[in-house]
C-alpha cells in the first residue's frame, strides 16, 4: 500500500484543490465524498491516483485533514464557509474610499479574536487627503484600545506592509473595492501568473479568482488572499464570544448585575455605564449591541 503524501492546500475551488508538496510538486486533488471541509492553508495527507482523471484532471486523492492550529470562518443561520486555516495573523484592509463599513471590520475583529489571532489593520489609499483623514478618525478607537493601523498607498508602495507579515501565515481579508488585489499584486509581482497556473492544474479557469488562494512570501511567510466579502456572519460564536471579541470590554464584563446579561438595556449593565461615562468607545458599543443583537 502506498503512504500518504503530506502538503498543504494552496487553492481550492469546489471539490477541487491544489496541494504543494514539501519539494515544490504541485498536486491536484479532490476529496472523498460529496462534503469536504478542507480549506486553503490545510495541511493535509494525500494519496496519488493511479491516472489523472479525463473529467476532473485529478491527480490525487485527500484522504485527511491534519490537525490545525487555528480556522478563520463565518456563518450564517444556514451555512458555514470556511476562510483559512492554520493562519497567525488577519490582515483587514480598508480604504479612504469607498467608506468601509465599521461593522464588518468589527466582525471581522472578533472572528480574529475567537481565534487568537494577530490583527493588523491596513488603511489603503492614504494619498486621498480629505477621505484618509476623515478614515483616520474613525481608526482612532481601534487604535486607542491596541490594534494596529498602517497607512499606506498601495498603487505607490506595499513595502511598509512586507516587514509585519514576517515570520506569520497572514490571511488578508476586506470589502471589495479596498485595493487587496493593488496589495497582492505590489508584495508578488508573480502573483498573476500564480493565478494562471492554478487555473490550468484545476482546470476552472476563472473560477479561481473568487476562492482562497496562498502566495508563498519567504521560507517563513504566506499570504492567503481571500475573496472580497460584504458580510460576515458570526451565527457559531454565543454572546460571551462576541463580547471576548471586543478586548476593551474585559475589565467590565465580570460587573453586571445579572450572570446572563446581554448588555443591551439590562438595568445594572457594566458595560453600558463604562460606555456612559466614556470609559469604553460609544460607536464601538454600539456595534457590540447591533451585532448580538441580531443573535437575538
Amino acid at each position: 500500500m502506498s503512504t500518504p503524501l503530506t502538503g498543504q492546500i494552496v487553492a481550492a475551488f469546489g471539490r477541487q484543490y491544489l496541494i504543494k508538496l514539501p519539494d515544490g510538486e504541485a498536486l491536484a486533488c479532490v476529496t472523498r465524498g460529496k462534503k469536504s471541509d478542507a480549506v486553503c492553508g490545510d495541511r493535509v495527507e494525500v494519496m496519488r491516483t493511479a491516472a489523472a482523471s479525463a473529467a476532473t484532471g485529478a491527480q490525487g486523492v485527500i484522504e485527511r485533514i491534519l490537525p490545525r492550529t487555528s480556522l478563520l470562518h463565518r456563518s450564517d443561520a444556514f451555512k458555514e464557509k470556511l476562510i483559512a486555516a492554520n493562519v497567525t495573523q488577519i490582515v483587514i484592509v480598508v480604504a479612504s474610499e469607498p467608506s468601509f463599513s465599521d461593522e464588518l471590520l468589527a466582525r471581522c475583529l472578533i472572528a480574529a479574536e475567537d481565534q487568537d489571532l494577530d490583527v493588523l489593520i491596513v488603511l489603503n489609499k492614504c494619498d486621498l487627503t480629505e477621505p484618509a483623514a476623515a478614515a483616520r478618525t474613525r481608526l482612532e478607537p481601534y487604535r486607542t484600545i491596541g490594534y494596529r493601523v498602517l497607512e499606506l498607498t498601495a498603487r505607490d508602495s506595499a513595502e511598509p506592509l512586507r516587514p509585519l507579515l514576517q515570520g506569520h501565515q497572514s490571511v488578508l481579508v476586506g470589502q471589495s473595492g479596498m485595493g487587496k488585489s493593488t496589495l497582492i499584486n505590489a508584495l508578488l509581482p508573480d502573483a498573476q501568473a500564480a493565478t494562471r497556473e492554478i487555473s490550468t492544474a484545476l482546470d476552472s479557469g476563472k473560477h479561481t479568482t473568487t476562492h482562497a488562494k496562498l502566495y508563498r512570501l519567504d521560507a517563513t511567510s504566506t499570504l492567503i488572499d481571500c475573496p472580497g466579502v460584504q458580510a460576515f456572519g458570526l451565527h457559531h460564536l454565543d454572546i460571551n464570544a462576541l463580547a471576548a471579541g471586543f478586548p476593551e470590554f474585559a475589565p467590565y464584563r465580570d460587573q453586571c448585575r445579572f450572570y446572563n446579561c446581554r448588555h443591551q438595556t439590562e438595568p445594572g449593565c457594566a458595560l453600558t455605564e463604562a460606555a456612559r461615562q466614556g470609559k469604553i468607545d460609544t460607536r464601538r458599543m454600539q456595534l457590540f449591541q447591533s451585532i448580538s443583537g441580531k443573535h437575538n
